[in-house]
């Protein structure tokens, strides 16, 4: 039989010790539902990702606000100081960055890859050169998109990635990138030498598609020629210009697309093969839409007509502020502005990919119908 005690300071006190210890595991539950775990998997491999650097960035400050390192099972955990803000998850694995978007809460799976310096399965499959007249120069936005298809996947990394040729007199004013995760960064493109026009950049080419649009002005007398030259072969060159400007080419590989549209005009050539490609020219003046209606960069917004990116709608206001974030941390405000496009230039990708799809398929049923 086992006796009673009185109640006396020494039960009062083990009392008080097991409130305290039981209060314990709430508490962390509670602090620990604010952190942003997850997985790093190293896909090359198809192990986990073990050792990698994780760097937790706050969006809104454009800052690093803590790290971490995978541990055996790839598995990590990022302290948040603020519940209510959105943040950037970077692992970075043999010098390459990968970046998810998350929120206080969220366990992320994130897929990193083995960087080699050269892939051999990478391709172009669309081209779309935008011009249109600003003053005395021709605005023009050279958009690329690139797939990856290698097997094993592994990213393309160090040294020159891309290379794009340009009019000689050409004044490259910014270049835009985003990997397959569609998070818009600019990014440097150095001039070769010796070489006016032909300018490289070292952005990695991970797995999936990469999309690069290289926006420049030239001098502009009513009349500006271009000669194509491709890196890889090209599946679909896309050339778009205000319904008031005139086209022209000797080469019989262009043709109009039917893309019903009155407020621009569109050329597509086809099937284009590595190397010298066809030489074309625009002439007269005119003005472009906004690349997918309205670009309000100030506000850090977009207002499109056309259909808008695959992202959710709380992290559409990042677009500006994500542009104080690049691989130095250390965008400027102005730069950040000029990244509201890159969302954009990623629709208009879409939006004409989705124009020759329509076109081919039209085609394809008049053949049909003969």
């Amino acid at each position: 039989m086992i006796g009673t005690r009185p109640h006396g300071k020494g039960s009062r006190v083990r009392v008080t010790i097991l409130v305290l210890l039981s209060a314990v595991p709430s508490s962390t539950a509670a602090r620990d539902a604010n952190d942003i775990t997850g997985s790093a998997r190293n896909q090359s491999r198809g192990q986990a990702a073990i050792g990698d650097r994780v760097i937790l960035i706050r969006l809104d400050r454009g800052m690093e606000e803590s790290q971490a390192r995978t541990g055996q099972r790839g598995a990590f955990r990022l302290h948040v100081r603020d519940a209510g803000k959105a943040y950037l998850v970077r692992v970075v694995h043999q010098g390459v960055s990968y970046d998810q978007r998350a929120y206080p809460g969220d366990d992320l799976s994130i897929q990193v890859f083995d960087a080699e310096r050269r892939v051999p399965r990478v391709r172009a499959s669309i081209e779309i050169l935008r011009a249109g007249t600003n003053g005395n120069l021709l605005h023009v936005s050279d958009m690329y998109e690139l797939k990856n298809e290698s097997s094993p996947p592994v990213t393309q990394a160090g040294g020159q990635t891309f290379e794009v040729y340009v009019p000689a007199n050409a004044k490259m004013d910014s270049v835009l990138a985003a990997g397959p995760a569609k998070i818009g960064v600019l990014i440097p493109a150095n001039p070769v030498p010796g070489e006016p026009g032909h300018y490289t950049v070292s952005f990695p080419l991970r797995p999936g598609e990469t999309r690069f649009a290289f926006n420049y002005d030239l001098p502009y007398e009513g009349h500006a020629v271009f000669e194509t030259r491709l890196v890889y072969p090209l599946e679909q060159l896309a050339v778009m210009i205000p319904p008031s400007m005139k086209f022209s080419s000797r080469s019989p590989a262009f043709a109009l697309l039917p893309a019903g549209r009155s407020d621009y005009q569109v050329l597509t050539a086809n099937q284009l093969k590595a190397g010298e490609g066809p030489r074309f020219e625009v002439s007269g003046t005119g003005v472009l839409p906004p690349l997918g209606g309205q670009a309000k960069s100030q506000a850090g917004t977009l207002a499109l007509t056309t259909p808008r990116p695959t992202v959710p709608d709380r992290d559409r206001a990042l677009w500006s502020s994500f542009g104080r974030v690049d691989s130095q941390l250390q965008q400027t405000y102005a730069r950040s502005q000029s990244l509201v496009l890159a969302g954009v230039t990623a629709v208009l990708l879409g939006v004409c990919a989705l124009l020759v799809w329509q076109a081919r398929k039209t085609r394809r049923a008049l053949h049909q119908r003969r």
